[in-house]
């Protein structure tokens, strides 16, 4: 033991190892230590006792000349250890931290001590071994895990703390996430399964039987295929005529009961001039080229006139219902196309269009450029096959028939019709082919359109104001509204309560702005001839009609 007044002289190996890894700023701050009261009295004078204490100096002292049980116990548990700690002691880090005191100071002696004796036990290997042995290996993992254990240690409890209120305020939200859809026994739940049920069993109610559908179309059939013989046998103008059926029967639109049939009886027409008749693109007037001599005898001014060959026409199918009992011919209406035949047919009464037409086999009219926007929703390629179709002329005008234009007289014009068209979109109206077929899913496109339909239809009976308003409103609606929802998915059957009152939203939208363009033309305006209060009108009776949940469907 060394006395108080002797200075420390560490000539063990220990004590080279700790002068050697103390600290830079120890050697710095520190003059090297005197054991003796009087340069301890100066030092405590000048305040380097804050750095470090006498007394603790003594003991590192006497631990350096000789090792206390404590130390050798120390060396023995501690031989694992590795160069990392070593180096993890001299690390630039480390020498810029304030002077260990008192423990600090006992605990970096032990590891100089420790590491120490792991290089003596390096050098005793055999020159063969290498450094990352089995044993070495091991080491490193211990020592690994002692730092983790110290990381751990030194983590304050308001660190803690504060990590725990981090990770509940992380978990709130996903406690107090809304489910999207109301509750099932919401009351807005409750509401829509209603709205449905009562859909639902409208369109149960509006489906035609299959034994009355059946009867119904053959005794039409019969008739038309008479008219037909008739004008091919008894006429020159007429006896090329092909029937077109059309309409919403052929459309698988019809509802309620088999009731109305359409048939064009069309007529093809060869070297003709069609100009149009008016700014709206829907009316034309025919001029006759070379040729189409059994047409010349109803030319006005090279100008075929629309009222004089549907006066004949009429005439000839007239002359052929006679022939069957229970048809008979309707009073002719003005500016009407067709020639009207009623007949009762198992207690329901049959009506039955027959309309002449043109076939013109040419390119479609300028106004319909901007129409048919279908690429969206059946694509460009069926667009394309749509406008190499011929179209057709109806003999129909607007008014009184005696506005003049270019010397033609408006009863003498012609309608433009694309009613081909229309069946073979709403027959294949699925952006997917497989649209409700056998293979495919079912949509709601044509159970919204009959809705609608028959909506119209009892509003009508109600209000004798809104007899102007048909059906054809509806289909124009449905086709624009597929072409904005142009997916499936859209129009799925389950969302029918849904699809319908977008309809309905998208039909009162334009009778509150008074324009439904045609869609085909565009420019033509189908609710110009109806009044702003009638069109105000019928929207509100369709808003309150929603609102209640539809309550004249019951």
């Amino acid at each position: 033991m060394t006395g108080r007044g002797r200075t420390c002289k560490a000539k063990s190996p220990d004590t080279k190892c700790a002068k050697s890894k103390s600290k830079p700023e120890e050697m710095k701050h520190e003059s090297p230590p005197r054991c003796t009261r009087k340069d301890f009295k100066e030092e405590k004078q000048k305040g380097a006792t804050k750095e470090q204490k006498p007394k603790e100096q003594k003991k590192t002292c006497g631990t350096d000349e000789k090792p206390s049980a404590q130390t050798i116990r120390k060396e023995k548990t501690t031989k694992h250890f590795t160069e990392e700690v070593s180096k993890q002691q001299s690390t630039p880090a480390d020498n810029k931290k304030a002077p260990v005191q008192g423990r600090q100071a006992e605990t970096c002696a032990g590891r100089a001590e420790t590491t120490e004796s792991v290089t003596k036990s390096k050098k005793m290997q055999p020159k063969g071994t290498t450094e990352d042995s089995p044993k070495t290996t091991k080491e490193k993992k211990c020592v690994r895990k002692e730092q983790s254990r110290e990381e751990k240690t030194k983590v304050q409890p308001d660190d803690i703390k504060t990590a725990k209120t981090c990770t509940t305020k992380d978990k709130i939200p996903e406690t107090k996430i809304q489910p999207l859809r109301p509750k099932e026994n919401s009351k807005a739940d409750r509401c829509d399964g209603k709205v449905d049920t009562i859909l639902f069993t409208t369109l149960e109610k509006l489906k035609i039987k299959r034994d009355e559908k059946s009867y119904t179309s053959k005794v039409v059939n019969e008739l038309v295929d008479a008219i037909l013989s008739h004008l091919k046998q008894n006429t020159q103008c007429f006896k090329e005529a092909e029937p077109l059926r059309t309409g919403s029967y052929y459309e698988n639109l019809k509802i309620s009961n088999p009731d109305e049939f359409d048939v064009m009886l069309a007529i093809p027409v060869d070297r003709v001039d069609v100009s149009p008749f008016g700014d709206d693109g829907a009316f034309y007037s025919v001029n006759l080229k070379r040729g189409n001599i059994p047409l010349k005898k109803f030319e006005e001014s090279s100008t075929l006139s629309a009222s004089k060959m549907l006066d004949e026409f009429r005439a000839e199918v007239k002359e052929c219902a006679k022939k069957y009992t229970g048809w008979e011919v309707k009073r002719k209406k003005k500016g009407c196309p067709a020639v009207t035949l009623i007949r009762t047919v198992q207690s329901v009464t049959v009506s039955l269009d027959i309309v002449l037409s043109l076939v013109i086999k040419s390119s479609w009219p300028s106004f319909t450029k901007e129409g048919l926007q279908i690429d969206s929703w059946l694509g460009t390629k069926v667009k394309r096959e749509y406008k190499w179709l011929p179209y057709y002329l109806v003999p129909k005008f607007e008014g009184t028939g005696t506005e003049e234009k270019d010397g033609v007289l408006a009863k003498d014009t012609w309608r433009v019709s694309f009613s081909h068209v229309e069946k073979a979109m709403l027959k294949n109206h699925g952006s997917q082919k497989t649209c409700c077929e056998k293979e495919g899913e079912r949509c709601c496109r044509k159970d919204c359109l009959k809705l609608l339909k028959h909506l119209l239809s009892l509003l009508k009976e109600k209000n004798s104001s809104f007899e102007k308003f048909c059906s054809y409103h509806a289909k124009t609606t449905l086709l624009q509204a597929c072409c904005s929802r142009t997916k499936d998915t859209d129009w799925r059957a389950s969302s029918l309560s849904q699809c319908f009152r977008l309809l309905l939203e998208d039909f009162v939208s334009h009778l509150e702005e008074g324009k439904l363009n045609n869609f085909f033309i565009p420019t033509q305006n189908l609710l110009s001839s109806l009044s702003r209060n009638k069109c105000n009108s019928l929207a509100r009776c369709i808003r309150e009609e929603c609102d209640m949940g539809f309550p004249i469907f019951k």
